[in-house]
Parts: structure tokens; sequence; C-alpha cells
């Protein structure tokens, strides 16, 4: 993630106050300092009249923390999911399928790798990348995870601990969506605990073998491209694998409730015999996949807000026209506080995720900052969808609506990435110093 410098404090020499008496509180100088500021503020700053009410789908003003360049993406890209996505989701959703040139069309936008410099990269902000996760999930945690996978976890480890030539034969078309990516971690008895991963990667001559599996694989069946983490003599290692690659396979995981709009794998690599030049040369242990973990967790941070808003404004709109004992539902107390509580969780959600980015680019924000911002933003996600399904009642649990689909995709982001239990020990470890993973 692209971070820019802390300033350096500026020093001065020290200004002698030598003969002026001391400012205290209640002082004449004071008070007469005191009445010269309220005069200007008072001409100046302090608003006139009554506020505008707060709008209901904006109520803390947050398009006002952000800066016009921000606003211009965010809008962009809104627009972009409500004329392309938001017709078809639910009917993707339906069948099982994300169609495969959505990413050709998010590389035309620039939205691959974005966070990323060089390459054919456009080196967003840490803002702006969180913004576009946050609408891309507003329209299903599908296809945000495609875009996660794709620049999170393929293209930023080629980038962080690739070669020059690795980052120049892949990236740029990478960035376009010609070639999509996946990533490979995930075993079928090594989720939370990666250091227990049992695929292999052996040295043969000049080449490595690699032989294992890996499951819940996001954008594996339709890859051009995987990361594969394996256990090598020297530690944990990635490689760069062509899915077209003998021995190399692909299945969708059949029978899923959740991230139906998404394509979900597990791989198989059978004796895949590779050249030395696919190993990533920059990184031989767990901290290599992790680091590409915390880079996924903030774009999540985001999106299950996204995900969330988009729950509430559809159980505001109901609320609003849903008629029943001759009036609206949303004239009962009993749902108005229904929407309070989605209201308030969504707004700090949106302020938590933009404070961590703020920090981020300021280089301020670690992983465990990170981690906050995904345990808490999702679990609260979780809660809005759920309080949003009981406010639209029977229709809250068909695909006429969003709400459903959204609750069954955040039941997998709670887990993906890591899990919100991993992100507790995370913080806990944070905060006590000690380590309860084992």
């Amino acid at each position: 993630m692209p971070t820019t410098g802390l300033r350096s404090p500026v020093r001065s020499e020290p200004v002698s106050h030598a003969g002026t008496p001391p400012l205290t509180w209640g002082s004449a100088c004071h008070n007469e300092t005191r009445s010269r500021f309220r005069k200007t503020f008072n001409t100046t700053m302090a608003p006139t009249g009554r506020p505008a009410p707060p709008d209901p789908k904006d109520f803390l003003g947050f398009d006002g923390l952000l800066d016009p360049e921000e606003r211009l993406l965010r809008d962009t890209v809104r627009r972009w999911v409500a004329d392309r996505v938001l017709p078809s989701i639910g009917d993707w959703f339906d069948e099982g399928i994300l169609p495969r040139e959505l990413a050709t069309e998010l590389g035309g936008l620039g939205l691959l790798g974005m966070h990323l410099d060089g390459y054919g990269c456009p080196g967003a902000s840490a803002v702006e990348y969180g913004l576009t996760c946050l609408e891309l999930e507003a329209g299903d945690s599908g296809l945000r995870s495609m875009v996660s996978v794709q620049g999170s976890l393929a293209m930023f480890p080629i980038r962080e601990y690739g070669s020059e030539d690795q980052r120049r034969e892949w990236l740029p078309r990478m960035a376009t969506g010609e070639v999509l990516g996946c990533f490979g971690l995930t075993e079928p008895d090594s989720g939370s605990d990666p250091g227990s991963m049992r695929t292999t990667a052996r040295r043969d001559g000049p080449d490595w073998i690699l032989n294992g599996t890996k499951t819940w694989i996001s954008n594996g069946s339709v890859a051009d491209v995987a990361i594969i983490w394996a256990r090598a003599d020297d530690g944990v290692r990635g490689f760069i694998v062509p899915t077209d690659t003998p021995g190399f396979a692909a299945r969708d995981i059949p029978r899923k409730l959740s991230l139906r709009a998404s394509h979900t794998s597990e791989l198989t690599l059978d004796d895949v015999r590779l050249p030395r030049e696919a190993a990533l040369p920059g990184v031989s242990s767990l901290r290599g996949p992790l680091s590409c973990l915390t880079e996924a967790r903030y774009g999540i941070a985001w999106g299950a807000i996204g995900a969330a808003r988009s729950c509430y404004e559809a159980a505001l709109d109901y609320a609003v026209t849903r008629q029943q004992f001759g009036r609206p539902i949303g004239a009962f107390q009993l749902i108005q506080r229904k929407l309070v509580d989605m209201m308030v969780t969504v707004n700090r959600g949106l302020l938590l995720a933009l404070h961590i980015g703020r920090m981020r680019a300021r280089g301020r924000a670690g992983p465990e900052h990170v981690s906050l911002g995904k345990f808490d933003n999702v679990r609260m996600a979780l809660d809005v969808a759920r309080t949003a399904r009981s406010v639209l009642g029977a229709n809250g649990i068909t695909l006429d609506y969003p709400v459903m689909r959204h609750m069954n995709n955040l039941e997998s982001v709670i887990t993906y990435e890591g899990s919100n239990e991993i992100q507790i020990l995370i913080l806990g470890q944070s905060l006590t110093g000690f380590q309860a993973f084992k």
C-alpha cells in the first residue's frame, strides 16, 4: 500500500518573551483575546440558522470527510456497480456464477491492483482503495472478493516479493484484467494454522516440484495464474504457477449457500514442475502470505460496511413504504429502534474504516489496526444484515432484495482471510504481549 512519509518536526530558535506578562485564564489580555476570537468566529465560522436535517443515508455527513478526488472515484465505482452489477446480481447469485468479463471491465476502470504503484498500477491511496471495496461489496461480496484476491493476494506478493522480471511479466497484464490470479494458502487440514500446511516444494535440479491441495480458493477455477504457498527446505516459499501447467487442476466447490456469485475452488498440484524463476525470491517464511492477508483484511474492513449500508438502506426504504395497520411500518417504535441501531452501526463502521485508512496513508497503521477494522466491521455488518432481514419480514429472504444475499455472504467474510476468532487473538496479543494461538 503506498504511504506518505511523516514530516519531521520543524525546529525553530527559542523566542524570548522577556518582559511579557504571562497569559493566564481570566487575565485582561486573555479576555481581550477571547473577545476577538468570538467576534471572528461569529462572523466567519458560525453556521447561520438551524443546520439542515441529517440525510438518513449519510447521517454524519461522511461525504464531507472525503476530498474531491476520493468522492469522484467513489461515485464512479458506485455508478458502475449500479449499472453493471445490481440489475443482474440476484440472478448470478442464484445461478452460482460471476461473469469473467467483469475482471476486464474492472481493469479498464483501473481498479485491479489499484493500491500498488508502477507496472501499470495507478498507486491509489489507502482511502481510495477502501472506498472502492466499499462500493463493490455494496454490490456483492463476491465482486469485492474478485478485486481483493487479484490486487491484495495475487498482485501484491509479486510486487512486494517478486523479481523485477516477474513484476514486468505479470503485473501489467493483471492490472488490465487480461490475466486473473488466485491465492493458494488454505488447505483441507490447514486453515487458521497455515504453519501446518502440507503442500511441499522440493528441488529437482534447477526446477521445483510442487505437490499438495489447496481449498476455498476464490477465483481458482477461472484464474490464469495462482500464487501457491508451499513448505520448502528453506522455509515457506511462494510460487507463481500458471494454471495451464501440467499437474495443476482446479474444480469449483459445489453446494455453497454463501458467496455464490464467486468462483470458490479446490486446487490440486500433482508433481507440478516449475522453473527456478517461478519462486518469489523476496521471502521464505510465513511473513509472506500473512502480509498478503493483512492487505486483504484492510479491504474487507471497508467492504463489509458496504454490505451493511446496502442492507440498512433497503430496510429504510421498505419501512417508509410498507403499510401495515393503516400506516407505514416505519411509524412504529420497534421498527424505528431497528433503523436507528442500523444507522448508528453503519456510520460508526465508516468512521473506523476511514480513520484506519488515513492512518495507513501516513504509515501509522499496523496489522493490528487492520485486524481491528475487519473484526468489528464484519461482525457489526452481520448484525445489520440480520436486523434488516427482520424489518423486511418474509420479503427479506428473497433475492428481490439484497439483504439475505448479503447476510449469507458475510458468513463467509467473517471467516476468510483470518476468522474473527483469529482477529481477536491478534488484538489480544497486542494488548497483553502474550501469544494465545497455541
